[in-house]
């Protein structure tokens, strides 16, 4: 499988290529070796895990274990001895998927053999059910095995109560991808927001599965609705943000959204808009933003402009 980069600088289709990797050797390329997973507390017994391939947000009630996505297949062994080693907990009871891209579902399997409830957006369901490919990268992805698909899977979201404590996920429509959720911790003011949110590195669109830059900026609205300036804030990839950095951010891809607006209705395409770079201030923080004006771009003149 290769990686596609979209002509995009060579340090970020470096940077790619690497994710592709982890990717091919999570579908069976590769040998794989041991993952260096780091576990944070950050409130009450919640757990941050990071090193897996994209964050994981796991707690125990008693042997039972809640978990919020599950890294790359390759690194799920060793992901899933540090939960337990952090937590305690010896088996999944509850595994949430915010979406389906590889990083996110590595311990579907695991959470399937434990008889898990395994929850995700209907279009996750449909996505992890057959053959996919993605702009992010050349190749296929899944299906998979049966017991490892979402057990419980509708058009919006709903509640449970884990520990003592309430959580909530809710549909981001047409953000990373077409599937994802957010998963709220009200009562531990910890927000697990997936690949719509970016911290330290841009969010990648994935448009060829209904992601769109409009929908991102919509996904930040909604998410802003729920935090509080210091509500601790878990992307898929990266450290975790404030409330008050999300609102920031949701400014910054609003005005993008306007940006890209306008230079299409002046004709203009893809590669002038890379060219442009209107998020040129930004990428101190970001990095190259190269690969993610060109899929915003796309993404809105592939919603805007009849074939």
């Amino acid at each position: 499988m290769k990686l596609k980069t979209c002509n995009i600088p060579d340090r970020l289709a470096a940077a790619f290529l690497a994710v592709g990797m982890m990717v091919l050797m999570g579908l069976g390329g590769g040998a794989a070796r041991a993952a260096d997973i780091t576990s944070q507390e950050l409130k009450d017994g919640l757990f941050l895990f990071q090193g897996a391939g994209s964050n994981v947000i796991a707690m125990a009630d008693g042997n039972e274990l809640l978990v919020v996505d599950g890294g790359l297949q390759e690194n799920s062994r060793d992901l899933f001895n540090a939960i337990r080693k952090a937590t305690g907990g010896k088996e999944i009871a509850t595994l949430i998927d915010t979406h389906w891209h590889p990083e996110q579902v590595g311990l579907n399997e695991r959470a399937g053999r434990d008889g898990a409830a395994i929850i995700a957006h209907e279009q996750t369901y449909i996505y992890l059910s057959h053959r996919m490919t993605s702009p992010l990268f050349e190749g296929s992805f899944g299906p998979l095995d049966k017991r490892a698909l979402p057990t419980q899977h509708s058009r919006g979201g709903g509640e449970l109560t884990f520990a003592g404590h309430k959580v909530v996920y809710g549909y981001l429509p047409a953000a990373h991808t077409n599937g994802d959720l957010y998963v709220f911790f009200p009562d531990l003011n910890v927000m697990v927001a997936g690949g719509a949110v970016g911290s330290g590195s841009w969010p990648l669109i994935d448009y060829w599965n209904g992601a769109f830059i409009g929908g991102l900026v919509q996904a930040h609205e909604k998410l802003v609705s729920l935090v509080k300036d210091d509500t601790i804030v878990i992307p898929a990839q990266g450290p975790a943000i404030t409330g008050a950095k999300l609102k920031a951010d949701r400014d910054m891809y609003a005005q993008l959204f306007k940006d890209l607006q306008y230079l299409m209705n002046e004709g203009m395409g893809y590669n002038d808009a890379v060219a442009l770079n209107p998020l040129k201030n930004h990428e101190d923080e970001f990095g190259d933003a190269s690969a993610f004006v060109n899929g915003a771009y796309r993404s809105e003149e592939m919603t805007n402009v009849p074939d």
